[in-house]
């Protein structure tokens, strides 16, 4: 009956919406542009390409099938100065209105987009299909044949030039057979550019590169030259040969202030001096040792003008958190015509101390709670842009659920963490030139967490040294050197050990729940192919990433208990200073690529493995380190961790439900809805296993001929708020295969669907990819 009801309230709104006509709003003569769609008769040409040239686009649609921002207008009254006719105007769009003269440019244009890929000959037809007050419109491309460069001369009048060119020669865009595409012409002339431009020709640009075709008659062929024109800096002078230029003297202005006037003389300067003939002017007091600012140059007095040092400095100093804008100018000499550039690093600060307090709310496996933190933050500890950090957090929580036997049912944790981070690899034994080439950053971290439970007091503390780099904009490095982790337990309840670590004889609870010392070392690879410049709003652009984790615990230790012949405990471990250590192997891969429709939708694709193996002293992985399936970043129709192993359906322990792999899939349909708020439609597939059998976890282990039979699926739709700087995600998800079940009904909840079974409710900050 529930049911019926909600079909026959989901067919009311849409009957409303279809009733509410699409052309309500349409002055009469106007046409409402329903439709606008382009025809090639080239595969070379696709229609998606020359989308960008169209003018004037119909109204948008709703995960590329409902225009309901336009049914949303539409609701609205004629009277446009009611409140409520305001608010429906406001987040629907109004009708697009056909206009005669955007058509005609945008034929116009994707004319000449096609002339432009070298089909010279390209006709573009425009044609309209009226039915009532609604249009559409027809671009239909007829390419001809294409033009194709038969042969290429070079005009280089400058010998000097022309043999940097003729160097760079594997690298040209040009070649014969090419089709005549002024696209690629344009390109080959930034290559150059940027060739010179590396090369001391600090005033070049890509107006200087120009191209002749002559076309052989009654055909298709082209002949090619491109020439080189001399240097002029204003239209009336005479033109002279192309000049480089080298860098004279450098400057370095530490209190530049970027909202007061961009002239050098407006720059308050009070006190100077000069490190290794090196300039440094400041205001009141050198916030900054002059080492820093030296060894963060790329160039250097002498040196030929190249424009990758000079970006590669701003990215030096971009990486000081003591700064806030750096500006790098060259001026030319006024000694005669000199060909000597000066140069002024101009430097403004941050703020170098702040405090911040956060309060949140907790939800663990549905127990609800708060937390609280204060921290704070110095960006220039040592006058070196080294970034300190301490933080204090405390929360609490009320356990539901708890049995019998237990004093109390309050959770509350204190931690504190502290960390250091120096702009340089600090590493003995490495040269001054790799440390400069890497630009790492070198991280050191200590960590103290305690937990008070009904159940048992758990404390944890952790130290770690780390470095990070960044290579190309693109390409993050991480390497652990080493994080050492000691987990103690002063007290387990009695209630607890006879419920959970004794019983059954669990493995999982006897090993993670005793004293431990994990000593490991890592490396992760991170690659995004649209940089890190790019914000996270996966519909901007087509893209992809790459991400690579590999850590290892415990092998140098086993080797030294090995070595030494220490005696093994009553659990069969070695253990040092009396507390066993973890041993283990670690690695995940994961892919995920956007795929941009048009500039309101696109499909996102996901797909992760993930194996840990224990060996050596440990028979099995810390629960820290182990996998996990189910929640908001997973499968979407199951919580968080109450998915698998295998076809283990779950005994309400969060520990039971963990194992070594873990394969995970999905794909999004991601849609601009209005004003801040985005919607997804998406599938899910996924689970997790163990390596080794458990009595504990029946059905849980990995086996080849079973692990597909036992991948779940969950389906579901998403609701985010994009606010620039995070992105607020709510996600409903439904169960379609549960591998718990073996029973077709069960198993395939997706045919027999019940929602207080099979539903999923998920609240995120970040894509889940």
């Amino acid at each position: 009956m529930r049911r019926n009801f909600l079909y026959l309230l989901a067919s009311a709104a849409v009957l409303s919406l279809a009733s509410c006509t699409t052309t309500k709003f349409v002055p009469d003569g106007s046409y409402l542009l329903d439709e606008v769609k382009i025809r090639t008769d080239q595969k070379n040409i696709r229609p998606s390409s020359l989308r960008m040239y169209v003018r004037q686009n119909p109204n948008a649609k709703w995960f590329s099938l409902i225009k309901t921002q336009l049914y949303v207008y539409n609701l609205s009254g004629r009277d446009s100065t009611k409140w409520g006719n305001k608010f429906l105007r406001r987040i629907g769009d109004a009708p697009v209105i056909y206009s005669e003269d955007e058509a005609q440019r945008s034929e116009e244009e994707i004319t000449k987009a096609v002339h432009n890929m070298g089909y010279m000959a390209a006709t573009v037809k425009r044609s309209t299909k009226v039915k009532k007050k609604k249009i559409k419109v027809y671009y239909d491309v007829t390419a001809g044949k294409p033009y194709v460069v038969q042969s290429i001369k070079y005009d280089i009048y400058d010998p000097k030039i022309a043999a940097l060119l003729k160097q760079d020669s594997a690298r040209s865009l040009l070649k014969e057979g090419m089709y005549f595409d002024v696209n690629v012409l344009d390109a080959d002339r930034q290559r150059i550019t940027n060739k010179l431009l590396r090369n001391g020709y600090y005033k070049f640009n890509k107006d200087y590169i120009g191209y002749t075709a002559d076309t052989v008659r009654n055909t298709y062929n082209v002949d090619l030259t491109q020439h080189l024109q001399m240097y002029k800096a204003h239209a009336n002078d005479s033109a002279r040969a192309h000049r480089q230029y080298w860098i004279n003297k450098i400057n370095f202005i530490t209190d530049y202030d970027v909202l007061q006037s961009s002239a050098m003389s407006s720059v308050d300067i009070n006190d100077s001096v000069h490190y290794k003939g090196y300039p440094i002017y400041y205001k009141d007091k050198l916030y900054l040792r002059p080492k820093v600012l030296t060894d963060n140059l790329r160039f250097a007095s002498g040196d030929l003008y190249n424009e990758r040092d000079v970006q590669q400095t701003y990215s030096s100093f971009g990486r000081l958190s003591a700064l806030k804008y750096t500006n790098i100018r060259f001026i030319e000499t006024q000694i005669g015509d000199s060909t000597m550039l000066d140069c002024y690093v101009m430097l403004t600060k941050s703020k170098h101390k702040s405090i911040a307090f956060e309060v949140e709310g907790t939800n663990s496996a549905g127990d609800l709670g708060a937390a609280a933190s204060v921290s704070f933050q110095n960006r220039n500890l040592f006058r070196g842009s080294e970034t300190f950090m301490i933080k204090f957090r405390g929360a609490y929580e009320v356990i539901s659920g708890l049995q019998a036997g237990y004093s109390n049912n309050n959770y509350t944790e204190y931690g504190v963490e502290t960390s250091i981070n120096f702009p340089n690899f600090l590493f003995p034994f490495i040269s001054s030139d790799f440390k400069r080439k890497i630009r790492a950053t070198t991280e050191f971290g200590l960590q103290y967490n305690y937990q008070l439970r009904p159940e048992f007091l758990r404390t944890m503390a952790s130290a770690n040294w780390s470095y990070k780099w960044t290579q190309r904009q693109k390409i993050q490095h991480r390497i652990d050197l080493i994080n050492i982790a000691f987990l103690y337990l002063p007290r387990i309840s009695d209630r607890f050990k006879e419920d959970y670590i004794n019983k059954g004889q669990n493995h999982i609870f006897q090993y993670n729940y005793q004293n431990r010392l994990i000593v490991n070392m890592g490396y992760s690879y991170n690659y995004n192919s649209v940089g890190g410049s790019i914000i996270n709003n996966t519909i901007a652009s087509n893209s992809y990433s790459i991400r690579f984790n590999f850590e290892s615990a415990g092998n140098i230790m086993y080797a030294l208990s090995k070595a030494t012949n220490i005696r093994k405990n009553s659990n069969g471990e070695y253990a040092i200073l009396g507390i066993p250590y973890a041993q283990y192997l670690k690695g995940e891969f994961d892919f995920a690529k956007n795929i941009r429709i048009d500039h309101r939708n696109s499909f996102a694709f996901h797909a992760g493995v993930g194996i840990a193996v224990p060996y050596g002293n440990a028979k099995t992985i810390p629960f820290e380190k182990q996998y996990f399936s189910g929640g908001a970043n997973s499968v979407r129709g199951w919580a968080v961790r109450d998915l698998g192993p295998g076809s283990f359906a779950g005994n309400g322990n969060l520990l039971d439900q963990s194992g070594d792999i873990k394969l995970d899939a999905s794909i999004e349909y991601r849609s601009k809805l209005f004003w801040k708020f985005q919607g997804a439609a998406f599938i899910d597939a996924g689970n997790i296993w163990t390596i080794r059998s458990y009595a504990n976890q029946p059905g849980g282990v990995f086996k080849f001929d079973k692990f597909y039979k036992q991948i779940a699926v969950a389906y579901g739709l998403g609701l985010r708020l994009d606010l620039d700087f995070f992105i607020l995600r709510f996600d409903g998800g439904m169960k379609a295969v549960n591998p718990a079940y073996e029973t077709k009904k069960e198993h395939f909840p997706i045919i027999h669907p019940k929602f207080s079974r099979d539903f999923a409710f998920h609240f995120a900050v970040g894509y889940p990819f």
